[in-house]
């Protein structure tokens, strides 16, 4: 691949996020204007923005790496991953909306009123965030290294400072504007170079890729990774792990929740998630392709443990001459999108809960006080944490949030019934549990065979364990269940026309009650 290209194609993606980040600046002006955008983003705006923020290193570099690594069974994760917004429109988007909350914590203080569990929820959200940040910014690494050689830590610095700079200047209205334009740019940057792939592909002999038989052995492609021996021990385990990872983390995912409280109501919200099916599903009908062509043109990434490349490398081998390393250039501008994009949105979610429940004022200047320090841990992670591939390392996120922010929001909407203890005991329990063993997994701990597999893919048990816990631990504790809760319920469930509760939720600032100027939530 031509260098110079490479570079000046990652150069135009950071100065365009730049000027369209710029832009939204200009209309940043409120409390409100940071965290959610005045709730005033439309559906196709706002569907564009999560799937640009959605579609991260995992998306755009980890599906195609690991179907060329492991072959078809790995198709479950662009299944998941869009199947997940299916299980979000269903239960979570319009109760979540018209909840008035501007975070997660807001949310479980305002359907609880408890500030001990809106605590908690911030601990899992900050976690859950810079879980999910490492491997966005390892991906930037890899990404800058193979196309220049540069040092590995060079790319994600790069994606760290334009993300800090970007969040910190203009807040929600600012990367709402960033992250619509990066999808359509992904989007291009693999629909374009795909269809000259297949032309390339015909005139070669259009001959199918062989996958193997079965999952490479621990011998052979990713070697020595966290993944490679659970996967190739027990594939119908890990399979159903992943399966139960994406189809119920989707709904907890911070900067995924954060986004629909941008939107105008609760109809507004299920519209959104409705175009963001549609956005992602075509999205993912791409890197499956670069996979399967990535066992034609680049096969001997499976044994380097470099299939994560195969994405960018891919054009330059099927096409030759000026035409390939422009088509290179395109996708590795799009991979930087891809960094760039979700970054963001996972620096904004971390932000606003830094913001408001760790430093001690609350407010625009101390939301840009804690974009920096939302970024400091998982770029120090990138630096040091390496072998686990892309997708695999999302996916470690998606264990946690489905383990904690999926029975906290499914039961705090549809049961009445939930109790501050039982919530605290399921997010302990529950998310802790899959935390510690996703923490231990990276750690090399488990050994090999079923304590490794579990560990892995910790979603099969973790998430029935929260579900468990908040429900026994609610029922032993009936005295405990919020005396506001019938109205809560109410304003979940009926349309913004007809919902008039007398309970206020928390506001932009995370106090509980009292918050707002008068009585009812937050519009």
């Amino acid at each position: 691949m031509n260098e110079g290209y490479a570079v000046a194609a990652v150069a135009t993606v950071v100065l365009a996020t730049v000027l369209v980040g710029g832009f939204g600046l200009r209309l940043s002006r409120t409390t409100s204007d940071f965290y959610v955008a005045s709730r005033t983003v439309g559906p196709s705006l706002n569907a564009a923005a999560i799937s640009g923020e959605y579609l991260s290193a995992a998306s755009f570099l980890g599906v195609a790496g690991l179907l060329l690594a492991y072959g078809p069974d790995m198709l479950w994760y662009p299944v998941g991953y869009t199947a997940g917004y299916l299980v979000l429109l269903v239960f979570v988007a319009a109760p979540l909306r018209r909840s008035g909350a501007y975070t997660l914590p807001d949310f479980a203080e305002g359907r609880l009123e408890s500030p001990r569990v809106r605590r908690l929820v911030s601990v899992f959200v900050v976690g859950a965030g810079w879980l999910y940040l490492v491997p966005q910014l390892q991906g930037a690494g890899l990404t800058l290294r193979t196309l220049t050689g540069s040092p590995r830590w060079l790319g994600g610095l790069l994606v760290a400072a334009v993300v800090v700079v970007s969040v910190a200047a203009g807040g929600m209205r600012s990367i709402t504007f960033v992250q619509a334009f990066q999808y359509w740019l992904k989007l291009t940057a693999l629909l374009v170079p795909a269809f000259f792939l297949l032309l390339a592909w015909h005139r070669d002999g259009g001959a199918p890729p062989a996958f193997p038989a079965q999952e490479p052995s621990p011998a052979g492609a990713g070697a020595g990774q966290p993944f490679a021996t659970g996967r190739a021990d027990h594939p119908l385990y890990a399979t159903y792990g992943l399966i139960a990872a994406t189809f119920l983390g989707t709904m907890g995912l911070p900067h995924v929740v954060v986004r629909f409280y941008t939107s105008p109501h609760g109809r507004a919200a299920r519209r959104t998630t409705v175009v963001v099916l549609t956005l992602i599903g075509l999205f993912y009908l791409l890197p499956p392709l670069y996979g399967w062509l990535g066992r034609l043109y680049a096969p001997e990434l499976t044994g380097a443990g470099d299939a994560d490349t195969a994405v960018l490398l891919i054009p330059d081998r099927a096409v030759a001459g000026v035409g390939g390393d422009l088509l290179g250039a395109l996708v590795a501008g799009g991979a930087f999108a891809a960094f760039l994009s979700t970054t963001s949105g996972l620096t904004m979610a971390v932000a606003g809960v830094l913001g408001q429940d760790v430093l001690p004022a609350r407010g625009v200047r101390h939301f840009r006080l804690a974009t920096p320090l939302a970024m400091l841990v998982p770029l120090g992670g990138a630096l040091v944490m390496n072998g686990v591939p892309a997708a695999d390392a999302v996916g470690m996120a998606f264990a946690v949030s489905a383990s904690s922010f999926c029975p906290l929001l499914v039961l705090g909407i549809w049961w009445r019934g939930l109790t501050p203890p039982g919530a605290a005991a399921g997010l302990l329990l529950g998310g802790g549990s899959a935390l510690v063993a996703v923490t231990l997994t990276v750690a090399g701990v488990g050994g090999a065979g079923w304590p490794h597999t579990l560990l892995a893919w910790p979603a099969v048990w973790s998430v029935p364990v929260g579900f468990l816990a908040m429900v026994l631990v609610s029922l032993a504790t009936p005295g405990s269940i919020p005396p506001h809760t019938s109205a809560i319920m109410t304003r979940l469930h009926l349309p913004e026309s007809l919902a008039r509760p007398a309970v206020p939720a928390p506001g932009p600032r995370g106090r509980g009650r009292g918050d707002t100027a008068g009585p009812g939530w937050p519009a």
